[in-house]
């Protein structure tokens, strides 16, 4: 999956937008990392960090099936 930096994401589970602020490098480990913005009202962080794989996977909705983890809702310009 090509992630869209700028992006607007929608979270499978929750239906929450995030917003794609870069995709980065782990100093140590080379492993990719996506670097995201919630564009809700978070207690416990505005700005997430998620392994790309993780990211661009498959995960649960609500109703048992598999989707992408994440969904592009609206690319950046």
């Amino acid at each position: 999956m090509e992630l869209n930096v700028g992006g607007i994401y929608e979270h499978v589970k929750t239906g929450n937008h995030y917003k794609v602020i870069a995709v980065v490098k782990n100093s140590e480990t080379l492993e990719e990392l996506v670097i995201y913005e919630a564009l809700y009202d978070n207690q416990i962080s505005k700005i997430w960090a998620r392994p790309r794989e993780s990211f661009t996977g498959e995960a649960k909705s609500p109703d048992g099936t598999l989707h992408p983890r994440f969904r592009l809702i609206s690319k950046a310009f």
